[in-house]
C-alpha cells in the first residue's frame, strides 16, 4: 500500500512537472530545430549508411567508432578515445559544468544476416554480417542528436555539456557495463537513447537482465571406428549438458529464457571431437533470478563433464541488469515523441513494404501504418523481451529511451528484412523521428534542473536503500575477441 501510494505521488508531481515543460519552447523554437534536422538529413543518414555498409561485429567497429569520431571532432566536441579499455569505445563532449545530459550511441552488426537494401533474400557478397538491430542508424542518429543539442547550446550561451557516449558491442558483448563499471556515468545527471523498431514508443520499460557464457569441454581424440572406446567425447559432453539444461526448463520460473548455440563441435565424424563449445544466455526479469539460473546451468555443465569423462571450464562473456524505468524521464520523451509525430510511407516506400510484408509467416495480421501513430504511453516495471546493456547504465543514472519505426511494421530484429530496411528511406525516416525526440528532450531537460533532481529521486527509490552496483560479469576485462 505504502509503495502504490508513493507511485501515485510520484506520477502527479511527474504530470505537474511536465506540464510546466511545455512553455520553455514556443512553437516557433521547437519547429526551427526540427527543420535544423531535416535539413541536415541527408548528411545524418549518410553517416548511418557508411556504418550500414562496414558491418562491423562487437569489438571490432573500428571504422564505424572512427568515423563517428571524426563527424564530432569536426563539430567541435572533445574527443576521449579508447575508454574503459576498449579500443572502439569512447565519449564525446561539448561544454563544460553542469547539468551534464548524455547520449549512447551503438553501431556494432550481427552475425550471419548480411542482406543488400533489397526487399528479398539477397546476401552482400563481401561481409557476413548486418545491422539487423539498426544500430548504424542508433549510432548515427544519437550522434546527430548530440550535435543539434550543441547548437542550440553555441546559440542560447546556454551551460552545461552534452555528452555522446560511444558504446560498442551491445549484441552479446556488454559494451555499455564496463563503462559503468569504470565510473564513465557517475556525474552525469541523465541518459537518453533510442532503438530502431516496427512501431513508435517512449514507454517506461523495463526488460530482461541477462548472463551469458560459453562452455569449453575437452576430451581425448580417437579414431571413431577403430579405437572409440581410447577417445573421450566434448561434443558428448555438450550434448549431454544441453539435454540437461533443457530439462531445466520445466523448473525455473515461467518468464526465464534459455538460449544456445554449440560454436564449436569437432571437425570430423571419424574422429573422436577433443574440443567442444557451447555459448549460453540465461535471462529473466529480475537480476537475482538470472544469477540463480545461471548458476545452475555451471552445475550442469560440471555434471556433463564429470559423465563423459572430460573436463570443462566456463567463460563469463557479458552480464546485463535489467532497465530500471524512469517515468520522470520518459514521460518528457513521449511528450517529445507524439510532438514530432509519425510518418506515412510514399509510394516507392509503401511497395517496398509489402513485399517485405509478404516474406511473413503472418502477412495478414501486418497493419503499414503503424507508423502514422505513436504508441499510448505505458510503464513497463517487469521486463519482456530482450536485454540490453543500457541496463546498467539506467541503475547508475536516470535513463529515459524510445523506440522509432525504422523497420517495416511486423518486422522482427534480427532478421534480413531489418537489415534491409535500415538501408532504405524507410530507415533514415525512423531515424529522423530519433534525433528530433531526443534533440527536444535533452532541450528539456537542460531548461529544468527540478526535474532532474525529480529524477534522480525516482532513480533512488526504484534502486533501493541497499543498492550496492555489481557488475554481472565481475571483474573480467572485455571480452575483444567474443566475435572472432
Amino acid at each position: 500500500m505504502q509503495k502504490s501510494i508513493l507511485l501515485l505521488i510520484l506520477s502527479v508531481l511527474t504530470l505537474s512537472l511536465n506540464a510546466q515543460l511545455k512553455n520553455i519552447l514556443s512553437e516557433k523554437e521547437k519547429e526551427a530545430i526540427l527543420q535544423s534536422i531535416e535539413s541536415n538529413a541527408d548528411t545524418y543518414f549518410e553517416s548511418a549508411m557508411k556504418i550500414w555498409e562496414y558491418a562491423e561485429m562487437g569489438y571490432q567497429e573500428k571504422k564505424s567508432s572512427a568515423h563517428l569520431k571524426k563527424v564530432l571532432e569536426q563539430e567541435g566536441f572533445k574527443i576521449e578515445s579508447g575508454v574503459a579499455d576498449i579500443p572502439t569505445a569512447f565519449i564525446a563532449s561539448y561544454g563544460n559544468g553542469q547539468p551534464i545530459i548524455g547520449i549512447l550511441g551503438e553501431y556494432d552488426a550481427l552475425p550471419g544476416v548480411s542482406q543488400t537494401a533489397a526487399p528479398f533474400r539477397e546476401k552482400r557478397e563481401e561481409v557476413n554480417a548486418g545491422h539487423a538491430c539498426g544500430h548504424h542508424l542508433f549510432g548515427a542518429g544519437s550522434m546527430a542528436a548530440a550535435i543539434q543539442v550543441k547548437d542550440w547550446m553555441i546559440a542560447n550561451n546556454k551551460k552545461g555539456t552534452i555528452r555522446f557516449y560511444g558504446t560498442p558491442a551491445e549484441e552479446g558483448g556488454g559494451g555499455k557495463v564496463y563503462l559503468v563499471r569504470a565510473g564513465l556515468f557517475n556525474d552525469v545527471d541523465a541518459i537518453l537513447h533510442w532503438h530502431p523498431s516496427n512501431q513508435n514508443s517512449a514507454h517506461a520499460a523495463s526488460s530482461l537482465a541477462n548472463k551469458s557464457a560459453k562452455f569449453r569441454f575437452y576430451g581425448t581424440a580417437a579414431h571413431a571406428a577403430r579405437y572409440p572406446f581410447l577417445g573421450r567425447s566434448a561434443l558428448d559432453a555438450v550434448e549431454s549438458m544441453n539435454y540437461m539444461v533443457n530439462l531445466m526448463r520445466e523448473h525455473v520460473p515461467q518468464e526465464s529464457r534459455t538460449h544456445y548455440v554449440i560454436t564449436s563441435g569437432g571437425e570430423a565424424p571419424n574422429v573422436v571431437p577433443e574440443f567442444a563449445e557451447v555459448f549460453y544466455y540465461a535471462r529473466h526479469p529480475d537480476m537475482a533470478q538470472v544469477v540463480k539460473n545461471f548458476d545452475w546451468i555451471v552445475k550442469i555443465a560440471e555434471a556433463a563433464a564429470k559423465a563423459t569423462e572430460t573436463k570443462m571450464e566456463y567463460e563469463v562473456i557479458h552480464g546485463l541488469y535489467n532497465v530500471l524505468p524512469n517515468e520522470t524521464l520518459s514521460r518528457i520523451m513521449h511528450d517529445n515523441l507524439s510532438y514530432v509525430g509519425g510518418y506515412s510511407y510514399n509510394a516507392e516506400e509503401q511497395a517496398f513494404a509489402e513485399k517485405i510484408v509478404s516474406t511473413f509467416a503472418y502477412a495478414d495480421n501486418v497493419s503499414l501504418n503503424l507508423t502514422e501513430n505513436i504508441a499510448p504511453f505505458k510503464i513497463v516495471e517487469k521486463g519482456v523481451g530482450g536485454s540490453t546493456d543500457v541496463g546498467d547504465v539506467s541503475w547508475a543514472v536516470p535513463t529515459a529511451g524510445m523506440r522509432a519505426a525504422t523497420w517495416v511494421p511486423g518486422t522482427s530484429s534480427h532478421t534480413w528484412q531489418a537489415v534491409a530496411a535500415g538501408g532504405t528511406s524507410i530507415g533514415k525516416r525512423g531515424m529522423l523521428m530519433a534525433i528530433k525526440s531526443i534533440t527536444l528532450t535533452a532541450i528539456d531537460l537542460f531548461n529544468n534542473q527540478d526535474v532532474l533532481e525529480q529524477a534522480k529521486l525516482e532513480l533512488k527509490r526504484r534502486q533501493g536503500s541497499n543498492f550496492n552496483y555489481q557488475p554481472l560479469l565481475g571483474d573480467r576485462k572485455p571480452p575483444l575477441d567474443y566475435r572472432m
